[in-house]
């Protein structure tokens, strides 16, 4: 180990303890090659909303862009990761901490004791990676992780437009458990894992009903599968199919609204095309909650969307999303007054993103949304998005910096 001068004069007269001089270095040495491949990486995300109409009414449906971002200039979310990931070896060790900084963070800093109190932090994944050399290495996350299943992703940047869609508010978005990927070929893709709950909850415990704990193998069960079509399939090549279905109980966030078991199904694609620039894709989304224990309601939402992108010029995007959602009443909006005895909600949702490469390392885009309530009762205060009006109308300027 090679010492400097002033150390090792330092050391000669008595002032510091070479051994110990040299078992700092050695430990600096440590730190600085455990650190060596991890990266620092990032975005900040803000948005200014206008919704035309009655005003900053309900946007029932709607995640993040709702009340109170309406109308006005906001900043959504700061988001920091700090990660090692695997690397080729068979025994390859990472991990991996997304934290959240801003309004959109809400949601993901309850963890056990903590209710539902609100906060403008979250830590929205913490896990450690690992691999174990089995067949062709099964990869495994322990700790905070995303949901496996969705088309879309809490970042809007990796989104082809900024506002989510009705789905992405149905789905699971955080568990904390252990999870497993095996890539089977350059074909298939399996994961499989089990969690402490379906909701998000850091170190949350599930509730069975309303207020019984559920028992210790009452988790939440998930498993999907990828299909990425080979180059044999000419323009259909990296085309993907994607199937995922996620199980178990929520945790007691809000006992009113905890069901005794929540199922989501998903079943989403990407399809290039002959046409070059465009692109397409599909996604349904099912999710189901069972009756609680000693009550006789259960309830079902469902959504179907289809995403069509097509790359005008280098810098110029075009993105569109056309949706279709419908649920058991109450679930976005409560029909009220003369609704049938099968009543129930059905929402209509297109939205177009014009995305517009300017700055480097910066997204800008300007969108367009319409969304429409398909069902209604007869009294004024029925109506979803405000006193007797079905329809919400909205224009986002959204601007992200990428790091």
């Amino acid at each position: 180990m090679k010492l400097n001068q002033w150390t090792v004069g330092l050391a000669a007269a008595g002032v510091v303890s070479l051994g110990s001089v040299m078992q700092a270095e050695e430990a600096s040495h440590q730190v600085l090659t455990a650190i060596s491949s991890t990266t620092l990486s990032g975005y900040v995300d803000t948005s200014a909303i206008w919704k035309f109409g009655s005003g900053n009414g309900p946007l029932p449906g709607r995640s993040f862009d709702g009340t109170p971002k309406q109308d006005g200039f906001n900043l959504n979310v700061v988001k920091l990761t700090v990660e090692k990931p695997l690397d080729e070896g068979e025994w390859s060790a990472g991990y991996k901490v997304d934290l959240l900084f801003g309004p959109d963070a809400t949601g993901y800093n309850l963890s056990a004791g903590t209710g539902a109190a609100a906060s403008d932090f979250g830590v929205k994944q913490a896990y450690v990676a690992v691999r174990a050399p089995v067949g062709n290495g099964i990869d495994f996350k322990m700790g905070t992780f995303d949901s496996i299943i969705g088309y879309e992703v809490f970042e809007a940047g990796s989104n082809p437009n900024y506002s989510r869609s009705y789905a992405w508010g149905m789905e699971p978005t955080q568990h904390t458990g252990l999870l497993a990927s095996y890539r089977v070929n350059d074909i298939l893709s399996l994961n499989a894992g089990v969690a402490n709950t379906v909701n998000a909850g850091i170190n949350a415990r599930a509730v069975d009903g309303r207020t019984f704990a559920a028992s210790e193998s009452e988790k939440t069960y998930m498993a999907s599968m990828v299909l990425t079509a080979p180059e044999s399939l000419g323009f259909l090549h990296g085309a993907t199919l994607y199937a995922g279905v996620v199980d178990g109980f929520n945790a007691a966030v809000n006992p009113g609204l905890t069901r005794r078991d929540t199922t989501s199904l998903y079943v989403g694609a990407t399809i290039p095309t002959p046409l070059e620039g465009l692109t397409l894709g599909a996604a349904y989304d099912y999710t189901g909650y069972s009756a609680q224990k000693m009550l006789t309601s259960s309830a079902y939402a469902s959504a179907a969307s289809v995403y069509m992108s097509y790359q005008l010029t280098e810098k110029l995007k075009l993105n569109n999303r056309v949706e279709y959602a419908w649920s058991t009443d109450g679930l976005w909006y409560v029909r009220g007054e003369g609704a049938d005895s099968d009543a129930r909600n059905e929402l209509l949702g297109v939205t177009s993103t014009l995305d517009y490469s300017l700055w480097a390392n910066v997204i800008s885009r300007l969108e367009f949304r319409w969304d429409s309530a398909l069902t209604g009762g007869m009294d004024p205060v029925s109506k979803p998005f405000g006193v007797a009006d079905k329809n919400a109308i909205s224009l986002a300027l959204n601007l992200i910096y990428k790091f």
